[in-house]
């Protein structure tokens, strides 16, 4: 992945971030998943008051790029911030990341700064992924 579609999907995940539907939590993130072909696909995390049928910006952009057909995942940007800190995925989107590509990158981005905190692999934050094999 070359610096300007990086650059590209850290300004859309700000962007799509405030689509984001937080009326129980005010906790709004942005996500942009990047394909290996470059393609680049946007999500909001989207609450409920059910709180169990609430589902993250991470696997909103990988269900939205998954639909469009895509399989093969180069990085994920996530853009929040809570306490003055990016935020890194939930479990349940690490393994759903983690189950096209356990060495996708993650690139965090405070909200409040617009600045990449971290770059790491999801390798690195989710050590261990279930591997279902029949």
């Amino acid at each position: 992945m070359n610096k300007k579609t990086l650059e590209k999907a850290v300004k859309m995940a700000l962007e799509v971030r405030k689509n984001a539907y937080a009326p129980f939590s005010n906790f709004a993130v942005g996500a942009a998943i990047i394909t290996k072909d470059g393609s680049i696909f946007t999500g909001v995390n989207v609450e409920n008051s059910s709180f169990g049928a609430t589902n993250c910006a991470e696997r909103t952009a990988l269900f939205s790029a998954i639909t469009a057909g895509q399989r093969d995942f180069e990085a994920i940007v996530i853009a929040s911030s809570l306490n003055g800190k990016a935020v890194f995925p939930c479990g349940i989107c690490r393994q759903a990341l983690a189950d096209f590509n356990p060495k996708m990158r993650v690139v965090l981005v405070n909200s409040d700064t617009k600045q990449i905190e971290q770059d790491l692999l999801l390798s690195d934050i989710f050590p261990g992924v279930f591997e279902f094999k029949c």
